[in-house]
């Protein structure tokens, strides 16, 4: 694979492979560290890239391992941009409602962090990243009815514990 065509296949990706590293690792700098270390890693591979029937699935699984490696082998740190998660850049909102969005915010991150490690990639795949079931299966190598029911029950256990959280909170 020249240049040329690892730009065309990996760069376009690039986005994505952040932000799946941004969601393990909790920060910017780390995130960016992890996409550097997988592109690299990419790179130097490149000549054994066209065996693979999608290089995207094979970079979003070596970020996904790159990321757990890390996680084993040191604390994990976190960064708080509520704005970027709930999609609201750029918005004019009032300060109580920033208030109540970033604890809103702060609470869905809590309750995401909290699920199983593969409730919480097949929920980011499918829900952030916009992945298709076909993606992915090529992605954790599960079946695409294993998928739906760990999305089905990821999804529950938000709804759920996010139900629970406000509720406490509201003294009902």
């Amino acid at each position: 694979m020249d240049l040329q065509l690892f730009k065309q296949r990996i760069l376009p990706v690039q986005g994505r492979l952040f932000r799946l590293a941004q969601l393990f690792l909790r920060n910017r700098e780390e995130a960016e560290d992890a996409l550097q270390d997988v592109l690299l890693r990419l790179w130097t591979n490149r000549q054994q890239l066209d065996a693979y029937h999608s290089v995207e699935a094979l970079a979003v699984q070596m970020t996904k391992n790159l990321c757990l490696d890390r996680l084993k082998s040191h604390a994990k740190q976190k960064t708080t941009d509520d704005t970027a998660l709930l999609g609201l850049a750029g918005e004019e909102i009032s300060p109580y409602r920033q208030v109540e969005l970033a604890d809103s915010a702060e609470l869905i991150r809590l309750l995401i962090d909290d699920l199983p490690d593969q409730q919480k990639l097949v929920l980011h795949l499918r829900d952030v990243e916009e992945y298709s079931f076909e993606e992915i299966e090529q992605v954790t190598g599960l079946s695409v009815n294993n998928i739906r029911v760990i999305l089905s029950r990821a999804r529950q256990r938000l709804r759920e514990n996010y139900l629970k959280a406000n509720d406490y909170e509201s003294g009902h």
